[in-house]
């Protein structure tokens, strides 16, 4: 068990967030939260009409995601897509250990996987606002960036020895 972790698995909708947070719960036996079960309930009603939601709608989200965190100290990994930098500094404020593992890959692929899967509130069309919201880690944030082009257990894999990797430094 990778005991005091807190992970940030990001990226925009489709890139499997879930699913790969999943698989990296497994491998590092801590617990996964899905960070859209936090929205309240505006904020899904707002994306399932096609609406991108605003900085104001996502600072109390944010804020509860860091919250799933801090309140963890044993660690624990949560799907968030934690968009901009200002939105992962206000991850950070609650939970300042947070690393990012960032889930990413080419639009068309992300489209694809957004217009079939069943069951999401996030329609396909608030890709473009997503991607254009989407600021990279910079070099001073703790993270890596993983291809989702890969299956999910090698993307999963590839970050649990990243993050081994900086365990050891």
């Amino acid at each position: 068990m990778a005991s005091g972790l807190h992970i940030v698995v990001m990226g925009v909708s489709g890139s499997g967030k879930s699913t790969v947070g999943e698989l990296i719960s497994e491998r590092l036996g801590l617990p996964y939260r899905d960070g859209d079960d936090l929205h309240p309930q505006a904020n899904i009603d707002k994306m399932s009409q096609g609406s991108p939601l605003t900085d104001e709608d996502r600072w109390p989200w944010l804020e509860k995601v860091g919250d799933w965190l801090a309140e963890r100290p044993e660690g624990g990994i949560i799907g968030c897509s934690a968009l901009k930098r200002s939105y992962r500094d206000r991850i950070r404020a609650v939970a300042p250990d947070a690393v990012f593992i960032h889930v990413h890959g080419d639009y068309d692929l992300l489209y694809s996987r957004m217009e079939t899967r069943p069951g999401h509130f996030m329609p396909a069309s608030l890709l473009d606002s997503q991607m254009a919201t989407l600021e990279q880690l910079d070099e001073d944030e703790q993270g890596a960036v993983f291809d989702v082009a890969q299956p999910p257990a090698t993307v999963a894999d590839n970050a649990v020895s990243w993050i081994n990797s900086q365990q050891s430094n």
